[in-house]
């Protein structure tokens, strides 16, 4: 499976690179083409009024993007509610809760306390989110409409519609785009036969775009005919163990680790641990938003029995709580680093001025 995994995912972000690779993208490219006239048709059912779009009493603001991947939502999601927390803005993140199995129409979700929620049960970026940002109500709904108003009467003057970019359900006063600047639109062609979600005339739509894992050519701004942002992939400083212990990179030095990551794109999660000079004597990709089942986290252990520590992504470290280790599970943060907000910053003291307008 991981090798399958890997031909598709060089294929939907490169295209075909051998003649069975074109085989397949061919018969994956009528797939797309019905994939599009649906995206299309249910678009125009929006524009026509046939489908209702909510809209909120207060702003709402969609982190989003055009392609399948880890373009780095959470961590922008995540950068946003802090920026709210700074300038003493109420607000609230509403999420789909991907992988979640919830059943409840809305859950509001506690990382902690007696009625906390697994991440099982929200979904792992939900639940991380409300972690890292403990004065922020983190909402999960499949119909985010009932989320937002549920973050309405919880009293949020701001939302943050976290993957809303496609979801017209919910009305947006301000979208903000993420983009890969390494790779931003895949090979071009929609789901199955490529990456994207919408064509690239979608972000039309957007009011702003943020180029993440951004280089220093910046050689694709060109491309952007809208105010574009750029930024980077940020490790953290320090790593915490699954028990809440914190250490520098220097503690693993000359210690040997094993890696293992379930995120879009865990080989660049292993090239950037390389960059800290660790000894990694094994590195374990896995499927995004991967399920830890009791055979997995059997290998894992096993894994842990011929190294020193063991390290994760902070995403997949929510999913290990209760569990125990032959050796330390340290897990690494991910923040976004903007080479400047100046775009940003007036477009969200527009919508905190819209909401005492509203009000």
């Amino acid at each position: 499976m991981p090798t399958i995994r890997k031909f598709y995912l060089r294929l939907i972000e490169k295209g075909p690179d051998s003649l069975f690779g074109q085989v397949v993208f061919v018969g994956l490219w009528p797939l797309s083409c019905l994939y599009g006239l649906g995206v299309w048709l249910r678009l125009r059912a929006y524009s026509l009024g046939l489908k209702k779009t909510y809209h909120a009493s207060v702003p709402v603001l969609s982190v989003g993007n055009l392609s399948v991947g880890g373009t780095g939502k959470t961590p922008m999601a995540d950068f946003l509610a802090k920026w709210m927390v700074q300038h003493n803005v109420p607000a609230a993140i509403v999420s789909r809760g991907y992988g979640g199995n919830y059943s409840a129409s809305v859950v509001r979700v506690k990382p902690s306390g007696k009625a906390a929620t697994s991440s099982a049960e929200c979904g792992d970026e939900p639940f991380l989110l409300a972690r890292r940002n403990p004065s922020v109500p983190v909402f999960v709904a499949r119909q985010r409409a009932l989320g937002v108003e549920a973050a309405e009467k919880a009293g949020a003057k701001l939302i943050i519609l976290d993957d809303g970019f496609q979801h017209r359900a919910v009305y947006r006063d301000l979208d903000i785009v993420l983009l890969d600047s390494q790779k931003p639109f895949g090979n071009g062609h929609l789901l199955p036969a490529g990456q994207l979600r919408e064509p690239q005339s979608a972000l039309q739509r957007s009011h702003l775009i943020v180029m993440t894992r951004t280089q220093s050519d910046k050689n694709n701004a060109s491309m952007m005919s809208k105010p574009t942002m750029y930024c980077r992939h940020l490790m953290s400083e320090t790593l915490m163990s699954l028990s809440g212990d914190v250490v520098n990179w220097e503690a693993l030095a000359g210690k040997s680790c094993v890696a293992f990551a379930g995120i879009a794109r865990p080989d660049e999660f292993f090239a950037d641990l390389k960059t800290r000079n660790l000894t990694l004597i094994d590195e374990i990709p896995l499927a995004d938003h991967q399920v830890y089942d009791a055979e997995l986290v059997q290998r894992l252990a096993r894994a842990g029995q011929v190294c020193d520590a063991l390290i994760t992504t902070e995403k997949d470290a929510v999913k290990f709580s209760g569990t125990e280790f032959p050796v330390p599970c340290y897990q690494v943060g991910v923040e976004l680093v903007f080479e400047d907000t100046s775009l940003l910053d007036p477009l969200l003291q527009e919508l905190i001025a819209k909401d005492s307008a509203r009000g």
